[in-house]
């Protein structure tokens, strides 16, 4: 009965949560990757002519020109990176290839309050990891950006991926200015629970509980046994069958809105990423002015984190570049202009203990309502005895 016991805990327990911190891990890393790529300078045909002969690392934003593959084609005369998938793409000024041998490919798509960024909806913002061959049914002028390592192939500067600097390309629409909150805020799994290994942990659980039930079978004192080890079988079942469904419905909401406060921490740090020198990589000064209250009218800061309210006495920081110390728009679409309701780090810790206290209360909610469905099957089968 214990090894049954064990082998669902370690299958449909241990195995899903694993990956499932492994996925949260690769989604901070493409945060903590982005973050970094706003620090470094815009690319532009200046930058080119500055840049050594080693390289350097920038960041690039262009419409999606062109897919060449890795025998060499030309696109207009101009040759591929040999040995690569090669990505073309085209601002004003310029023309850049990339490399995409280990690149990270995303796409992000458009949220429903479009260039508002209103209420954050987990679901329908989440980032793709997209392959190469989807790139190609991309339309021409679709917008790309492109952080990493330029260096020269074949008299060209040309984006390439590195183990210490892996390029990290997102296809995205909507205006440039919103890239950086949306990527931070959208930059999560979607299911943390059910990822790449979850399927072999339940195929695993059901091979281990169909070999106890054979083996005790023709042994009619072990009947107990093969019940449990059937029951067992259909466990990543149990919590949506009554009557615990109804506290995995409560569970799914909890962890919904634990996402949420996860987001809304991410964007609270957002701007401090700027500090303590308080300049922009073009120059520009950065920096907060706190408020009691917003300005009115045409002229008031959109809000970085939505839905949310400073506590009393708290007030509000509004960020952005800071020409006369009243805070506007920053000329890099990267860096965050908005308004935060109270100070950053104090909200960001406050975020955090929320989000923890939810997903453990989802947790318990979620193991109650198993517990009484493996209590109310048990019934059922005393009852059929």
């Amino acid at each position: 009965m214990l090894v049954i016991i064990a082998m669902v805990f370690l299958w449909c327990g241990l195995v899903p949560v694993a990956g499932a911190f492994l996925i949260r891990r690769s989604w901070r890393i493409f945060r903590s990757r982005f973050d970094e790529l706003c620090l470094q300078p815009v690319l532009d045909y200046a930058a080119c002519q500055n840049t050594p002969p080693e390289g350097g690392l920038y960041r690039f934003t262009g419409g999606f020109e062109s897919l060449t593959g890795s025998t060499a084609e030309t696109r207009k005369g101009r040759a591929s990176p040999p040995d690569s998938q090669t990505l073309w793409i085209r601002s004003d000024t310029l023309t850049i290839p990339i490399a995409l041998d280990g690149a990270h490919t995303y796409m992000l798509p458009m949220p429903e309050g479009g260039e508002s960024l209103g209420p954050f909806d987990p679901g329908e913002e989440s980032p793709e990891r997209i392959r190469w061959d989807r790139i190609s049914t991309l339309t021409e002028g679709a917008k790309v950006f492109v952080g990493g390592l330029l260096t020269r192939l074949e008299d060209r500067w040309t984006f390439v991926s590195t183990k210490e600097h892996p390029l990290l390309v997102i296809f995205y629409d909507g205006p440039d200015y919103t890239l950086a909150t949306r990527a931070i805020r959208a930059g999560r799994h979607r299911n943390e629970y059910w990822n790449r290994i979850t399927p072999y942990g339940f195929i695993l659980n059901a091979f281990s509980q169909i070999s106890i039930a054979a083996a005790f079978l023709p042994r009619p004192a072990f009947r107990l046994t093969v019940i449990t080890a059937v029951i067992a079988l259909f466990a990543p079942l149990l919590p949506l069958l009554p009557p615990g469904v109804l506290l995995t419905v409560l569970y799914r909401r909890l962890w919904w809105r634990a996402r949420i406060f996860r987001a809304y921490r991410d964007l609270a740090r957002l701007p401090l990423k700027y500090f303590p020198t308080g300049i922009l990589p073009n120059g520009e000064s950065y920096g907060a002015v706190w408020y009691e209250e917003l300005p009115a009218g045409e002229g008031s800061p959109p809000l970085l984190i939505p839905e949310q309210r400073p506590r009393k006495g708290e007030g509000w920081y509004v960020f952005g570049a800071l020409p006369d110390g009243v805070p506007v728009r920053p000329r890099d679409p990267c860096a965050a202009f908005g308004a935060i309701p109270g100070e950053p780090e104090i909200l960001a810790k406050r975020y955090t203990q929320s989000a923890y206290i939810l997903e453990i209360a989802g947790g318990l909610f979620v193991v109650i309502g198993m517990a009484m469905n493996i209590l109310f099957i048990t019934m059922i089968f005393y009852l059929l005895q």
